[in-house]
């Protein structure tokens, strides 16, 4: 197995290695080492079944099951297991959802700089994505380095920021799309978490932003005043210099660190081609911040 960096410590690109085949623990550490130093990994021509990529991706730990899953009845979902991320432009039939389908105005918020799961206490660990079929033009993800974005503040910022705790809520991140329909029984999954906004790499020691579109305020701040801090360090972690953009070939596995990443996919416009990719992340282990009293108790 090689790694190629695609960018000074940011993005390699992983070759001489099937990922649809059992790995040895001497692999599994290896891939482990060059997320540590990386933080995203592209495995170009792995061609995989959804049972091979959850295979591959429990080497890192236990699936999470998707919120759009659990939120979803079985009738409702193209792909079986909750642990599978449907992140194409298909209905469970198999045909193009129409341009104001719910699910679809759902997924859009895959556009907005985020960070995966965290809207949930513990958040996401790495995610990988396995590409089906792509769209002849567009439908790029770009990644931002939270990593070089923290190191390039100036010493008063990260001061200011050290302990700051923020509130994570999907209906935040969906809200400022105009969505709200998450059907009923769904309210304990959209409450908000809470976060520290600098976070340490538990084998680096780097630290990092743990920034996302989800960010609805900091504790204990006024939101306006929240929220306009949130977007200026996030118009800063965003920044050409912190980015790189992935264009999808088929076949291509894109494994990322949601730890030390922020990443959004970018529009196509000829919604007449298919979009299939297929999303699994592994549980986040450890809360960075004490929860609010009212979810603790639960």
């Amino acid at each position: 197995m090689r790694i190629t960096a695609l960018n000074p410590d940011f993005v390699g690109e992983v070759s001489d290695i099937d990922i649809s085949a059992k790995l040895s623990s001497d692999a599994v550490a290896a891939i482990e080492a060059g997320m540590d130093r990386h933080a995203v990994l592209v495995f170009p021509g792995q061609t995989l079944t959804d049972e091979q990529q959850c295979t591959y991706s429990r080497n890192f730990g236990e699936l999470e099951a998707t919120l759009i899953g659990q939120m979803s009845k079985p009738a409702e979902r193209r792909l079986g297991a909750v642990e599978i991320g449907d992140i194409s432009n298909l209905d469970p039939a198999g045909r193009l959802r129409a341009r104001d389908d719910s699910r679809r105005m759902y997924s859009l918020g895959n556009r907005l700089w985020h960070s995966d799961a965290s809207f949930r206490a513990t958040g996401a660990g790495y995610s990988l994505l396995s590409a089906r079929v792509v769209p002849g033009a567009g439908g790029n993800t770009e990644f931002a380095d939270m990593r070089a974005a923290y190191d390039a503040l100036e010493d008063a910022t990260k001061a200011e920021i050290e302990d700051l705790v923020t509130e994570h809520s999907i209906a935040f991140s969906r809200g400022e799309l105009g969505f709200s329909d998450y059907g009923a029984g769904n309210e304990d999954k959209v409450r908000p978490v809470r976060h520290r906004l600098v976070r340490t790499h538990p084998v680096t020691g780097r630290k990092s932003l743990y920034l996302s579109a989800h960010i609805g305020t900091i504790v204990d701040w006024p939101m306006p005043e929240a929220r306009a801090f949130i977007r200026d360090m996030t118009e800063h972690a965003t920044q050409p210099r912190f980015v790189h953009a992935h264009r999808w070939r088929v076949n291509d596995l894109v494994m990322w660190d949601n730890r030390t990443t922020m990443h959004r996919v970018r529009r196509y416009s000829d919604l007449r081609e298919v979009r299939d990719l297929r999303r699994t992340s592994i549980k986040g282990t450890a809360m960075t911040a004490p929860q609010a009293p009212a979810l603790a108790a639960e």
